[in-house]
């Protein structure tokens, strides 16, 4: 299962004359930051949400928002009429200029105590009730990043595909390598050394030395196997593999890398560029992979 660090979670429920929901969100994060909203009256289990949401959560940039709303208009707060007040009469007292909007509520509601929550105890069948709405939105998110992370699977399988028909395509340039090294090598030596001061031994050995500088052999099964572990890990059932997944795709890009500096050949170059491409558009997406 492929989870994606993008997704989306809403689920609300009724409890009297009240309304509960729970709102999630989540972006791409290399660790769990989450950013928690919920009533006043709920702060003493603010603790036990956030724990709750963060093992839900995995990785990522989350942002919830627990919200209770009541028909009757008691949501669980109440204006302190005498801090209002005193901040009313201090502002009146002082001689500001004025541009004629001034708005003295506005600013006084704004400041921390003005708007109180009740000192009532906690209501433990509506903790109950913001507990399940909280899984509920959970597993909501959760399907969404799946949704994600599936759409995100079939991507990977393509481009991976393609880097593997990629490589596989270069072998009949190989032997053609070969061919134009010791053609340009014997053409030097031809332009500056006449023929008969040339060791036909010593030539040898030094086109042996420049294949083997060449050789892309190595560079090519490395690649070959880092392409099959990543879709090993992909069909994995581990729902956190994105740091893993991210491993990999460096490891092939050194790969691709080393072979595009020993190609000296424009067929394999093209390959070599199609992988590149291929493998930027995985690493980008892997980012996004909790």
């Amino acid at each position: 299962m492929l989870l994606s660090m993008t997704g989306y979670g809403r689920s609300s429920k009724r409890f009297g004359d009240k309304n509960i929901s729970v709102e999630i969100k989540s972006l791409n994060g290399k660790t769990s930051d989450l950013r928690l909203r919920v009533p006043a009256n709920f702060k003493e289990k603010e603790i036990t949400i956030r724990k709750i949401i963060l093992t839900g959560c995995s990785r990522g940039k989350i942002d919830a928002n627990v919200e209770i709303s009541s028909e009757s208009g008691d949501n669980d707060f109440a204006l302190n009429k005498t801090l209002f007040a005193k901040y009313l009469n201090e502002l009146k007292g002082l001689d500001l200029p004025s541009d004629g909007n001034t708005d003295y509520v506005q600013a006084i509601l704004r400041i921390p105590n003005v708007i109180k929550a009740d000192d009532k105890e906690l209501d433990e069948a509506e903790w109950k009730v913001i507990l399940e709405v909280t899984q509920e939105a959970l597993a909501n998110l959760k399907n969404f990043r799946k949704e994600e992370g599936d759409m995100t699977k079939i991507d990977f399988h393509k481009r991976v595909t393609s880097i593997q028909s990629n490589l596989e395509e270069i072998a009949p340039y190989e032997s053609r390598r070969v061919d134009k090294l010791k053609e340009r090598l014997k053409s030097k030596l031809e332009e500056y050394i006449s023929n008969e001061k040339v060791d036909p031994n010593r030539y040898e050995q030094e086109v042996i030395y420049y294949l083997e500088k060449l050789d892309i052999n190595e560079e090519k099964v490395r690649l070959s196997q880092h392409c099959k572990y990543f879709l090993e890990v992909l069909a994995m059932d581990d729902s956190e593999k994105g740091k893993k997944l991210g491993f990999i795709s460096q490891e092939m890009g050194r790969e691709i890398n080393t072979l595009g500096a020993k190609a000296q050949d424009a067929d394999i170059q093209q390959r070599v560029v199609g992988m590149k491409d291929e493998l930027e558009k995985i690493k980008e997406q892997v980012l996004n992979i909790i």
